[in-house]
């Protein structure tokens, strides 16, 4: 009995392994056509517009802003940035608001692949997909399907479907000042507004707007040209 339960123990592991490899090989050429955090908005009637657009195609301001305002160090870790970790444990120790220190390719990770929320489990999951994607796709096709999946609003996701929702524009063209605003909503679009931002927002979106400029000169997106 034991060994036959060892042994469906090892053929799910061995099937969850091959499944999530196939998934992320074709993730790698193919578009994810929906997520989980899609589909409870689709679920809970907010509906979901998305519009695909390749990252040759996105004003390379867009991924700029994300990198400072999300992941500075995104073009030289391989995928968890040990020294924002640390930080954020040690800003978290201190009380306040709790942040973390995940990265873009984590993000990407949980949006494609797992559910919002936290839990020790889904933390695991993230951390294994973050090392396939990083290995089997690598920076540009992750930056292009973080920027295609990341929600902007209720309901859109993706960059391109934001930039159209706000601006009435494609992501091909956008402004310093456009890029930041939405990259400073990323982390919390449900609670965030690009549109006449204020307090926070507005400051954030700012500062992400100079930094563009920083990142583009200082080469933070190197692995994105």
């Amino acid at each position: 009995m034991i060994l036959r339960l060892i042994g469906w123990i090892f053929k799910l592991l061995l099937g969850f392994l091959l499944l999530s490899v196939a998934m992320v090989v074709v993730y790698r050429f193919v578009p994810p056509p929906v997520t989980l955090t899609m589909l409870a908005d689709g679920l809970s009637g907010h509906g979901i517009t998305k519009s695909w657009m390749p990252l040759s195609r996105i004003d390379p301001d867009m991924p700029r802003a994300v990198i400072a305002g999300e992941d500075s160090r995104f073009c030289s870790h391989h995928g968890f940035d040990v020294a924002a970790i640390e930080q954020a444990y040690m800003r978290n120790a201190k009380g306040g608001r709790i942040r973390g220190g995940s990265t873009i390719s984590q993000q990407t990770a949980k949006n494609v692949f797992l559910i919002q929320g936290g839990g020790y489990v889904r933390k695991a999951l993230e951390a294994y997909f973050t090392v396939l994607i990083e290995n089997l796709w690598g920076k540009r096709r992750i930056m292009e399907v973080y920027l295609n999946v990341a929600e902007t609003g209720i309901g859109t996701y993706g960059v391109n479907a934001g930039a159209m929702r706000y601006f009435h524009h494609d992501a091909s063209s956008l402004t310093p000042a456009e890029a930041g605003r939405m990259a400073a909503v990323l982390p919390q679009p449900k609670k965030r507004a690009v549109i006449d931002p204020h307090g926070f927002v507005r400051r954030h979106g700012n500062v992400l707007s100079r930094r563009v400029g920083v990142v583009r000169n200082g080469g933070l997106d190197s692995c994105l040209r």
